[in-house]
Parts: C-alpha cells; structure tokens; sequence
C-alpha cells in the first residue's frame, strides 16, 4: 500500500511564494542602507570645570616703619659778655696796634735769591749700536748708516793688514776656529783709549791690543748734538791649522 502526502504540507507548491518573499527583504535591506545618513558628533560646552578648591583671600599686612626719633633739642644760644659801664672820669686803657707799612725813608732787609742751576745730564760712554752720529773713519762718508757699514769695513780691513796669523800656529793650539773679542773706546777726540782683550793664549791677546793701538783718529761720535766716548767691540776671527 502507498503512503500518499497531503497537498497542503506541500512545500513545493510555496517555492515560488518564497523566492518572492526573499526578493522583497534583500531590496528592502539595500534600501534602508541607502537611505541611511551619519552626522558628526557635536559636544556641548561644558564650561569651566570647578574642581571645588577654593583659594583663600590672602590680607597682606604692611607694617609701617617706626617714626623717626625727634630731632636733638638745639642747645640755648650763649650767654652775651656783660658789657661793663665805665663812668666818663675813669681812664681806660687803649690798645696801641702797630703799623705792618714801612716808610719809604726805612730800608728793607731782602734775602739774596739763589737761582737753582739745572745741572746738564752728563753722558759718558754710549754703545756704538745706539748712537745718533757714529765715529766716522777717515774716508768714510755718506748717511748715518753708510758711516756705520764703511767703518766696520775699515775694521775689518784694518785687522787683515795687521793681525799676524801666523803666530797662533806657532802657539800649539788645536786646529779649528778661534776668536779674539777686543773693546775699546773711541774718545771725544776720536783717539782709541781703555783697550781691552780676551783670547785664548796671553801672546793672541797682546797682538790684539798691537793691531788696535794701530787705528788711527776718528772723528768722535755725538749724542745730543754733543761728543760722547763711544764703546766698540771689534772681533777677530781666524782658522789654526
């Protein structure tokens, strides 16, 4: 025997009922979306947040400097000299000043007045570096400086004319280069004076002294316009051999 289905449970018969149904809600649902609109949120304002911490009133007290103490009581003025009433008979004594005018009968005493006499700075020995006029060598002329370099060239000229060299190799001494330093000073009057010699052998230093004796007179160098004694250094150098 064969179950049959009651027509009414069916479902296949609402299929299409169904389909309907759905088309509906799915275009409902995109509809709404559509339609639907968004705002930005807007806060009111809240005013000023009162956190409840009151702050007290503060009183300032200002305390006013004490008054100034009152001023020293000014002392009484003094008491006036009592005046003394003299009667007309009684004699009073006058106090005779003298006089400080002379007659001009009366002669006056002056104490002589000694003018200071400035003395003059007296300038002794200047070095040759620093003089304003240098010596000059015989022959030599020209500027301040060209004096200067023509008599160091005479110097030297002077020395390889007289100097014997060949006396410090018969002294012994060991091979190389020596030196002789001679000072001197050339004199107001341009003669050579206060010779004085170092040299490493006695005979060295006495042919040094020999061969400055030998300089002739210059003409003496001037400081303020006026002659001076110049000091001089005159080195010698030479090889032994």
């Amino acid at each position: 025997m064969e179950i049959k289905k009651n027509p009414k449970f069916n479902l296949e018969n609402y299929s299409k009922l169904f389909i309907q149904l759905g088309l509906v809600l799915a275009l409902f649902v995109t509809y709404v979306a559509i339609e639907h609109k968004t705002y930005d949120k807007t806060y009111g304002d809240l005013g000023v947040a009162d956190l409840g911490n009151e702050i007290e009133d503060e009183t300032l007290v200002i305390n006013a400097p004490p008054p100034p103490p009152p001023p020293p009581a000014t002392p009484p003025p003094p008491t006036p000299e009592k005046i003394e009433v003299v009667e007309d008979d009684k004699e009073i004594e006058e106090t005779v000043i003298e006089s400080t005018e002379t007659d001009e009968s009366e002669s006056v005493e002056v104490e002589e007045i000694v003018e200071a006499v400035e003395e003059e700075e007296v300038i002794e020995d200047v070095p040759f570096s620093i003089i304003e006029d240098v010596p000059v060598f015989p022959g030599c002329t020209g500027t301040n400086q060209q004096k200067k370099d023509c008599l160091n060239d005479k110097m030297a000229k002077h020395v390889q004319r007289y100097f014997d060299a060949e006396l410090a190799n018969e002294l012994g001494l060991p091979s190389g280069k020596k030196r002789i330093y001679v000072q001197f000073k050339i004199d107001k009057d341009g003669s050579i004076t206060s010779i004085q010699a170092r040299a490493p052998h006695p005979r060295l230093k006495t042919e040094a002294e020999r061969i400055v004796k030998k300089l002739p007179k210059m003409k003496p160098g001037r400081q303020r316009g006026k002659a001076v004694r110049v000091g001089y250094t005159l080195p010698i150098t030479f090889n032994v051999e």
